[in-house]
């Protein structure tokens, strides 16, 4: 499931990074709207822009693994973390759990 997520992750602004043992992200560049919106909105800082933030994470658990699927805008700060502004998305959603069944898995 992790090759098809980096394969996935190939697109012209995109970058796909393993940021732990079983995490993983691919992270893209936003258009110039939702850039400024993002920016304006939750105070960031524009020489870092805003980025989208696919992540997927997976545990091993008696019944075989469990893997999550985090979305978020990544809002860069002038000091200080960055904020985390979640994405909620039906469409995403019926992915996710169409490609978690595809693989043998059941959504949760």
């Amino acid at each position: 499931m992790f090759e098809t997520f980096e394969i996935s992750c190939d697109g012209p602004g995109e970058r796909f990074e393993k940021v732990g043992n079983s995490a993983f992200e691919c992270s893209e560049f936003l258009p110039p709207d939702t850039t400024a919106f993002l920016i304006l909105n939750y105070d960031g800082y524009p020489q870092d822009l805003p980025q989208s933030v696919m992540r997927m994470t997976s545990t091993k658990n008696t019944g075989g693994y469990r893997v999550d699927a985090e979305l978020y805008f990544n809002v860069p700060q002038k000091s200080g973390p960055a904020v985390k502004v979640p994405v909620e998305s039906k469409t995403l959603d019926k992915a996710l759990s169409a490609l978690y069944q595809a693989m043998g898995g059941s959504p949760t």
